[in-house]
């Protein structure tokens, strides 16, 4: 089994590596510039004005991509594994790539419309990349739980899945405040007020 899909370990190493990269560049040029203040801004804010925009727009493509093959990879792991124990049901398998394949296309969505161009469809597509990333990663634990423990040890499962719980704790929070906002700009001066829709 170990070696059914050799020379596909880096592809993960590389989603995480790009995908960091690609928030750690356009957030540098976005300081840079000027257009955003360097503590803790809002992730889509970083690439929402030129040029940052075109890095972050086309490195989280690529994000994309890259994670559509690495839960692809995972997908054939899983049906690799299934053949001798059975642990999980095939349409289950194919349920759970497909969400994590509507995810990465909620990503390009929020990559290829811009947070303050188009705000609604940025805004779909960021809520169907986090929904479907929070449900991607449970269905992903609740698999792993199933193959212990001749697949995995439960001490990964268990990891996985306080990742997935911290993740639906976090997704809470992110909708609520997301929907009692409507941003029109980023730049804001003391006293200005605030179009609401």
């Amino acid at each position: 089994m170990l070696c059914c899909m050799p020379g596909v370990a880096f592809v993960p190493a590389l989603l995480v590596s790009w995908s960091s990269a690609a928030f750690i560049i356009s957030y540098a040029i976005a300081v840079l510039a000027g257009h955003v203040e360097p503590f803790v801004p809002y992730i889509s804010d970083t690439g929402t004005k030129p040029p940052e925009s075109g890095v972050f727009g086309f490195m989280s493509n690529i994000s994309a991509l890259l994670a559509s093959i690495t839960m692809y990879i995972r997908y054939l792991l899983i049906e690799k594994q299934n053949e001798s124990s059975h642990f999980v049901r095939s349409s289950c398998n194919m349920f759970t790539l497909c969400v994590g394949l509507m995810g990465c296309t909620g990503m390009g969505i929020v990559a290829t419309f811009q947070e303050l161009a188009v705000p609604s469809v940025h805004d779909i597509g960021a809520l169907v990349a986090f929904g479907s990333g929070v449900l991607y990663i449970t269905l992903q634990s609740i698999i792993s739980y199933k193959s212990c423990p001749r697949w995995n040890t439960y001490f990964v499962c268990h990891i996985r899945m306080a990742i997935s719980v911290i993740s639906c704790i976090a997704f809470i929070p992110m909708i609520v405040f997301a929907s009692k906002i409507s941003m029109t700009k980023i730049d804001w001066t003391p006293g200005e007020k605030v179009k609401s829709y």
